[in-house]
């Protein structure tokens, strides 16, 4: 499969999912990166604190060494826990990230359709994500049938409904 493979995550993966989160986090061409304090607020760390509960799947690409190069992952939130892109407690929001050297080669597309196939199956009737409609990845999760449902702050809030 093109030099990587893709499998479900654990509970061991949590520490690369917290890196994937890092590199998540869209940074226009030219504007520093910010230091990985970010994690740590409590809008941006709720994605991934206490991995592992009820909801929470990961599927990460490896490469023919099984280092992880990316991850695309889901988790449920509710009215007390939402952050951007929550759109209701029945409704898994997504995060989704690739090492900078292993993007725009098709891996990302390959999570995607995983973890929506998955998603799927597991009975959701959909996924929503937050974006900024700057990021490359847009036309992505246009291609994959993601709608623009609303606006926080600079960043849109997509859905797709199976």
């Amino acid at each position: 499969m093109n030099g990587y493979n893709i499998r479900l995550g654990t509970t061991k993966d949590e520490q690369f999912l917290w890196e994937m989160l890092y590199q998540a986090i869209y940074i226009p061409e030219g504007q520093p990166r910010p230091t990985r304090d970010i994690l740590n607020e409590p809008h941006i760390e709720k994605s991934l604190i206490d991995w592992g509960r009820n909801g929470d799947t990961a599927i990460i690409a490896e490469d023919h060494d099984h280092q992880p190069i990316g991850a695309v992952w889901v988790r449920l939130f509710d009215e007390s826990n939402k952050t951007y892109g929550f759109v209701d407690s029945q409704t898994p929001l997504l995060g989704m990230a690739l090492m900078p050297e292993y993007r725009g080669k098709g891996i990302g597309t390959v999570l995607l359709g995983e973890i929506l196939r998955t998603t799927k199956e597991f009975g959701y009737k959909g996924i929503s994500l937050s974006v900024d409609p700057t990021n490359p990845a847009l036309q992505l999760y246009k291609r994959f049938g993601f709608k623009k449902i609303g606006v926080d702050g600079t960043s849109w809030d997509m859905l797709v409904t199976f």
